[in-house]
């Protein structure tokens, strides 16, 4: 799949959640949407008022956190994924220590 977001948007797959909580199993019918995500694709930028390209600050590979009801939902080749603005993502999340 090749796909180039316009402006600052962004698009995103769900990383899945973990299904066990301790030694409790969570349901499929009881787990919420999960909230992170690792970022596919970036448009260039949005333009600010003088028409002068802004960059983004997300960029390809990036794991992010995003709110519940963020992006608009698409499917292509059976995948899912979010397209969003980047003004929708909250945190990048650094996974090194």
């Amino acid at each position: 799949m090749k796909m180039k977001p316009l402006g600052d948007r962004i698009v995103v797959e769900r990383l899945e959640e973990e299904t066990k909580k301790g030694s409790i199993i969570i349901p499929d019918t009881a787990k919420e949407k999960p909230q992170q995500g690792k970022v596919i694709a970036v448009g260039e930028g949005r333009f600010d008022e003088t028409g002068k390209r802004i960059p983004m600050d997300v960029k390809k590979g990036d794991t992010i956190l995003f709110g519940k009801y963020s992006g608009n939902e698409i499917k292509i080749d059976d995948k899912e994924y979010l397209i969003m603005r980047e003004d929708d993502v909250l945190a990048i999340i650094d996974k090194e220590k």
